[in-house]
């Protein structure tokens, strides 16, 4: 593990705390912060590794782990919503928040500093496949559903993923970007993907809060058990059963032991639907991932049995 760059990681994190409580660093700085992220440098780390990737049948195996872990834990929110009497919206916000994590914006960052560059294409194939993907599907229909307004349609849901430019840069990657470009082009598109999990931690710093509503703690704890611990354990399983090489296993199962998407947690805000415990999901989910992240890295490192 490259426990220096994993270090500087909640370095950054704690800066823009720091900023954003001192008032050095608002919302809408934070939200510029995180334009630059997703529109220049997510694009960039797209470009400079997804190239490198050799496009093999066991792909699929990483695109699919996401789509696959739907089918228990969509059921078993549902159940445990019934069973232990939650509110609908509160219902609604772990079918999104559980499902969809933050693979991109810290994803990105952890696998890098947890398992180095040559994981760091897995990751994107996971991210723009797997996660956004299924927001751009999954989560648009369970967010319409549960808050009333109509469907999303499948012409308004293409629409949304073909003007994502990290999904743009991934279409360019694999067929005219090289594996080797020049280098004045690799080293600038390197220093563009460097700065992504500063300016994204810090970015995420400043909006970070660990405010606990009582009447979401047992949504709370149980969306962040199902997220953190169940997700990745799920996932494992999943790559092992498909027979996943081991770097291939590594970054699909910490992946999906990301914390849950911020972006996700705010279309849920803004469908009103269990706006605290989205926040409470952001924030707890966030801290306790720093350190259940790790030990998943650690686990896998010790117990892999992936060929």
């Amino acid at each position: 593990m490259a426990f220096d760059a994993f270090a500087l990681i909640i370095v950054m994190l704690g800066i823009g705390m720091v900023l954003g409580r001192l008032g050095m660093l608002d919302a809408a700085g934070a939200e510029a912060l995180n334009k630059v992220v997703l529109y220049v440098c997510l694009p960039a780390a797209v470009l400079r590794y997804a190239p490198q990737l050799t496009l093999e049948p066991a792909l699929l195996g990483v695109i699919a782990v996401p789509w696959l872990l739907l089918v228990p834990v969509v059921p078993l929110i549902v159940w445990l919503g019934r069973k232990l009497v939650w509110r609908r919206d509160q219902v609604a916000a772990l079918l999104v928040l559980v499902l969809l994590g933050n693979t991109s914006f810290i994803g990105y960052p952890l696998i890098r500093a947890l398992l180095g560059d040559a994981a760091l294409p897995y990751a994107v194939v996971y991210d723009q496949f797997g996660s956004f993907l299924i927001i751009s599907s999954y989560g648009l229909y369970v967010l319409a559903r549960y808050s009333g307004e109509h469907t999303p349609s499948a012409r308004e849901i293409a629409g949304r993923v073909l003007r994502f430019p990290p999904f743009l840069a991934m279409l360019l990657a694999f067929t005219v970007m090289p594996a080797d470009p020049p280098e004045f082009i690799a080293n600038g598109l390197q220093k563009l993907a460097d700065a992504l999990p500063l300016l994204a931690m810090l970015a995420i710093g400043v909006t970070l809060r660990l405010r606990l509503a009582r009447a979401e703690l047992q949504p709370l704890v149980a969306g962040l058990s199902l997220k953190l611990v169940l997700m990745p354990a799920l996932a494992w399983g999943l790559a092992l059963a498909m027979g996943l090489p081991d770097l291939m296993t590594r970054a699909a199962v910490l992946e999906s032991a990301m914390p849950p998407m911020i972006t996700a947690a705010a279309l849920v805000i803004a469908h009103r639907l269990a706006p605290a415990l989205a926040s409470a999901m952001i924030g707890y989910g966030i801290a306790v991932s720093l350190f259940t992240v790790p030990l998943w890295a650690w686990l896998l490192s010790h117990l892999s049995f992936a060929g």
